[in-house]
């Protein structure tokens, strides 16, 4: 595979800047110029694929950075380590959404219970 730019962001699901802005963050390599056109390769594609799934699980542009150069044989405990960070986030997360929900559920019963005075859905964000 030989692609421009264009073609691997295409590929990848992103626009150009996105993978320029990856290059600048030292996620992705920034090929030699050749006959003054950049060329990616397959190997640039799948890591490109590799960042955009990492962000997927929320993991952080630093921390993709960090798993990108973890040795896939070697460095286990570290990615581990990482995963359980990301999962300890995502559970705070969770129990924040749960709440926000329980709380919208809340105020849409007390909505639906009367249709006199103020919408108290409406009135809970007027502060």
């Amino acid at each position: 595979m030989n692609m421009t730019i264009s073609a691997l962001a295409k590929a990848g699901g992103v626009g150009v800047e996105t993978v320029r802005y990856y290059q600048r963050r030292g996620l992705l390599d920034t090929p030699e110029q050749g006959e003054g056109i950049r060329r990616y390769g397959e190997a640039d594609a799948r890591q490109l694929a590799f960042i955009r799934s990492a962000q997927g699980a929320g993991f952080t542009l630093e921390q993709i950075g960090e798993l990108l150069h973890l040795d896939a044989g070697q460095d286990r405990a570290r990615a581990r380590e990482l995963a359980a960070e990301r999962i300890a986030a995502l559970d705070v997360k969770i129990a924040e959404l749960q709440t926000a929900r329980s709380a919208l559920e809340r105020l849409a019963r007390q909505c639906h219970a009367s249709e006199e005075g103020p919408c108290p859905i409406i009135a809970a964000f007027e502060g």
